[in-house]
């Protein structure tokens, strides 16, 4: 094997140049394949979705092996636009190196993280003269950022339908906040998104007694939501919490009275609730917060993440042994932050998310030291070797 399919920094270089703003894949899918097949891997590209005139989605699913145990590497190519980029250092899709440092547009989330996981794996068959002791995988997407549709959560219903099941899914989710190495996710939050528009009667300010306005309705019932305190945490996750994300009305002049005063709020939550307990309970509080009968509303829910943990087995020991021997730290186990594809995987095998720090994730600027990207492939390519040594 080349010296080129060991390098996880020319990797990651490579693919920051790739364009791949969600969900344009722009050569960045074709280049992982093409390093992967040529070493032997079965390589897949499925794509979903393109009805009505939507986008469709590339996704890549690559294995090489076919027996137990199956570890599974996931994550994604795609990247959020990178702003102005005259505000960048450096241009935000050039991949260059300044100081130890890569900087570009995904070069944290998460290209560095698949370029690791590929080079890891890519050693380990070099060590083992290219066949594995079971099965390795990777299902990459072009849809994380986005609406997440047509990624992860299709390839994941098509690996269930062609009964490509893993033992074990890691994702190269950046975990960590200050320092490589100091957290492993192994659960996340769900997410419930909430919608309320009340309704009332527009006219002129000066004609009270002909307008009902909403906005006090409104307020009553955010007063309400904000004094609602859904529970102490659990042992697994933080307390859960709401946050108002928009308010607006139907009217944007001093001297009009809305017909209608809306309010937008995000609830992450713990596994003291479901997605339909906490929508049961939120209407409950709602309802007894408005009790104007001359206001009618409007509530709309949406979850797109429900709450999961994966409990801890063997190959958490190997992940932590791994861990430190490159970082000499002992890694917490979390189950903070937002959502992640993990989301969709947990449903057919246990899944649990480690990479970089996080610190530049979105940002102006993103950007992360070499010497990260080589512990991280370091990291991996010591858990593949416990993984596969003990089955």
């Amino acid at each position: 094997m080349t010296a080129e399919h060991l390098d996880p920094v020319a990797h990651t270089q490579a693919l920051v140049r790739c364009r791949s703003v969600t969900p344009d894949q722009a050569g960045a899918l074709d280049y992982i394949e093409r390093h992967l097949s040529a070493q032997g891997w079965a390589c897949r590209r499925l794509v979903f979705g393109g009805e009505n005139g939507g986008p469709a989605v590339d996704n890549l699913y690559a294995r090489i092996g076919h027996d137990a145990p199956h570890l599974c590497f996931a994550g994604h190519i795609d990247v959020v636009p990178p702003g102005n980029d005259a505000e960048w250092e450096l241009p935000p899709f050039s991949g260059d190196i300044r100081d130890g440092v890569l900087h570009g547009r995904g070069a944290v989330d998460m290209k560095s993280g698949v370029a690791a996981m590929m080079t890891a794996a890519l050693r380990h068959l070099d060590a083992q003269q290219g066949t594995p002791k079971g099965s390795i995988s990777f299902l990459i997407t072009a849809d994380e950022e986005g609406p997440a549709r047509h990624g992860t959560r299709a390839v994941v219903e098509w690996m269930a339908a062609q009964c490509e099941q893993p033992d074990l899914c890691i994702v190269g989710e950046p975990s960590c906040p200050d320092r490589l190495g100091e957290a492993i996710k192994i659960g996340r939050r769900g997410s419930l998104s909430v919608n309320l528009q009340i309704h009332g009667v527009q006219g002129h300010v000066a004609y009270p007694d002909r307008t009902k306005s909403p906005v006090p309705g409104l307020i009553s019932v955010i007063d309400a939501i904000l004094a609602e305190r859904l529970d102490e945490g659990s042992g697994n996750f933080a307390p859960s919490n709401l946050e108002i994300t928009s308010l607006d009305t139907s009217s944007h002049t001093v001297n009009v009275v809305p017909a209608t005063a809306s309010a937008g709020f995000n609830v992450r939550f713990n596994d003291h609730w479901t997605a339909a307990t906490l929508e049961a309970r939120l209407r409950e509080v709602v309802a007894g917060a408005l009790t104007d009968p001359d206001l009618d509303y409007a509530l709309s829910f949406e979850s797109n993440a429900d709450v999961f943990i994966t409990r801890p087995g063997p190959w958490l020991d190997a992940l932590k042994a791994a861990i430190g021997d490159v970082t000499a730290l002992m890694p917490e186990l979390s189950t903070s932050g937002g959502t992640s594809d993990a989301r969709f995987i947990k449903d057919i095998c246990p899944v649990i998310e480690f990479g970089l720090v996080n610190k530049t994730i979105h940002a102006v600027n993103e950007r992360v030291p070499v010497a990260d990207i080589e512990a991280l492939t370091a990291i991996y390519a010591g858990f593949l070797r416990r993984y596969f040594a003990t089955g």
